[in-house]
């Protein structure tokens, strides 16, 4: 990632943080992708604690779409498992579309509304 774009996506980043907030009933389920895998965490910012965390790194075979797909139903079962039914997502200043928009609907397979 460029410089230009990687600023670019901070600035982004922050505004929607801006209006993005994960709480103890609506935790904010955060997504970040790299050039070589993508991390999400469902964190509960009024208490600034990582309720779950998990990666495509955790998944071991197929595309990267169906390795995104798979770590947003792994993120979903693991909130589940701790209470979390609803939950507010955070793009991290990607763009919804490819490898986080499969963790958003491997998450909303799973049982997470948002």
């Amino acid at each position: 990632m460029s410089v230009e774009n990687r600023n670019s996506r901070i600035v982004r980043h922050r505004r929607i943080r801006t209006k993005v907030s994960g709480t103890e009933t609506r935790p904010r389920l955060s997504v970040f992708r790299s050039n070589t895998a993508v991390y999400a965490q469902v964190i509960n910012d009024s208490l600034g604690k990582t309720i779950a965390a998990a990666s495509t790194k955790e998944v071991s075979k197929g595309s990267v779409m169906d390795k995104s797909l798979a770590l947003g139903k792994i993120i979903a079962e693991k909130a589940v498992k701790s209470g979390v039914k609803q939950v507010v997502f955070d793009r991290g200043g990607f763009k919804y579309a490819g490898k986080v928009a499969a963790v958003a609907r491997g998450a909303r397979e799973a049982g997470l509304s948002f």
